[in-house]
């Protein structure tokens, strides 16, 4: 291969700012990991059918695509710090209101305010793109997703075991107390140990409306192919996630326990994956290829996962999915971090979230849809079909990124 044009000599450290982030995002995604893996059993607790289900994931998918350009573009404009702090104190707030919510409609707004508040990713990608070389974005980023892997090792094992579905409504007030718990610690790390990595941009400058980078983004050949992958495998995954616990328990009669452990198995691959293996792969084969081989390898399980009625199977085959989902995101953050200039990587992340958020609002509406029309294997099906114009369009991706270096590089 030919070397990367940007590519250090010697690779920096971490230092202490990104060190405590991680811990920062590892506390708050193990809050995170209690509730999801919960939420189809919460909801049902509520007597909500299939539908509703998906609809309250898709509430908070709702919230997170208008908060995440915002978000983003007002760190951009503020600083990072500022940010998360209003971010991870907001999730305090949802998971306490959601414990008290008397009914599905309730909860359904609860989420949507939560991701209205909470939609803080694109803030914490722009942060370590702040401090990082851009060579070396991809496996910064993909400790990132080892510090969201890892607390969905904890969370979702800590959920199930917390969870006492038998007291029906009331049997899910205490993991989501402990969730609540957790992210306020986070929002305390936030407070006294993270610092800022922008200068506060100049009061004067105009300021710009919601997704008003979308026209440069679609004038950027990586950035616009990076958000088609973005929003087509995530509605994918978020088609398979809203509807895994329905799906479990029709296939295998399982419940939260069991559910929370499959999750607890999600969060160990994608810690591994992406703390040790993502960065590796991106210097060696670039982030356009590896994305292109997770997004296959992503859709090759989930179709495996309708082909038996093996309870053994369910985890094999969901870690390796992971395995292939989990070099999806620090790829695309890094492609579009080096491709943003550096005033504008949390408006175009943020982008990127919103197109995440758009397919986490879409796929589980679908799915739940699928779900109630065809059957319990049907969601997957999608989720399967959907991975190939992704891996597709990563490679075109990758393509266009290469073009635009050697530009560079002639210029």
């Amino acid at each position: 291969m030919n070397p990367r044009a940007d590519s250090p000599a010697v690779r920096t450290p971490l230092g202490p700012a990104l060190i405590v982030l991680y811990a920062v995002v590892c506390l708050n995604l193990i809050g995170f990991g209690l509730a999801v893996p919960l939420l189809p059993f919460f909801a049902e607790s509520l007597h909500a059918p299939a539908w509703q289900v998906t609809l309250m994931f898709s509430a908070y998918s709702v919230g997170q695509f208008f908060a995440e350009p915002f978000w983003g573009r007002l760190s951009d404009r503020i600083g990072r710090k500022p940010v998360l702090m209003v971010t991870t104190f907001a999730n305090v707030l949802g998971y306490v209101a959601l414990a008290f919510a008397p009914n599905i409609w309730a909860a359904i707004g609860i989420r949507l305010f939560t991701g209205l508040g909470a939609g803080n990713i694109s803030t914490i990608q722009g942060y370590v793109a702040d401090v990082t070389p851009p060579a070396e974005r991809a496996g910064r980023m993909g400790l990132l997703g080892a510090a969201f892997g890892l607390g969905f090792v904890v969370g979702p094992t800590v959920g199930g075991l917390l969870a006492q579905p038998e007291a029906g409504h009331l049997g899910f007030r205490l993991p989501l107390f402990a969730a609540a718990a957790l992210s306020a610690a986070a929002a305390a790390g936030v407070l006294l140990f993270v610092k800022e990595s922008r200068a506060k941009a100049d009061p004067a400058a105009p300021r710009q409306r919601f997704l008003a980078g979308l026209h440069e983004a679609r004038a950027n050949p990586v950035i616009s192919r990076v958000l088609l992958v973005t929003f087509t495998y995530m509605a994918a995954f978020a088609g398979m996630e809203s509807t895994f616990g329905l799906w479990a328990q029709a296939g295998f009669q399982w419940g939260p326990r069991e559910v929370g452990m499959i999750f607890g198995v999600v969060g160990v691959v994608s810690a591994i994956t992406q703390a040790l293996l993502t960065g590796r792969l991106a210097r060696r084969f670039g982030e356009a290829r590896v994305l292109a081989f997770g997004m296959g390898l992503f859709g090759l399980t989930l179709f495996l996962q309708t082909q038996h009625h093996t309870p053994w199977m369910v985890p094999v085959l969901t870690g390796f999915g992971v395995f292939g989902q989990a070099l999806a995101m620090p790829s695309i953050s890094a492609l579009i971090s080096r491709s943003s200039p550096p005033d504008r990587q949390g408006a175009m992340l943020g982008l990127n979230m919103a197109a995440g958020s758009a397919a986490r609002m879409s796929g589980p509406i679908v799915a739940g849809a699928l779900f109630s029309a065809f059957g319990s294997h049907a969601p997957f099906w999608l989720g399967a079909a959907l991975t190939v114009p992704a891996m597709f369009m990563a490679l075109n991706a990758g393509g266009a990124f290469r073009r635009e270096q050697e530009a560079r590089a002639a210029a």
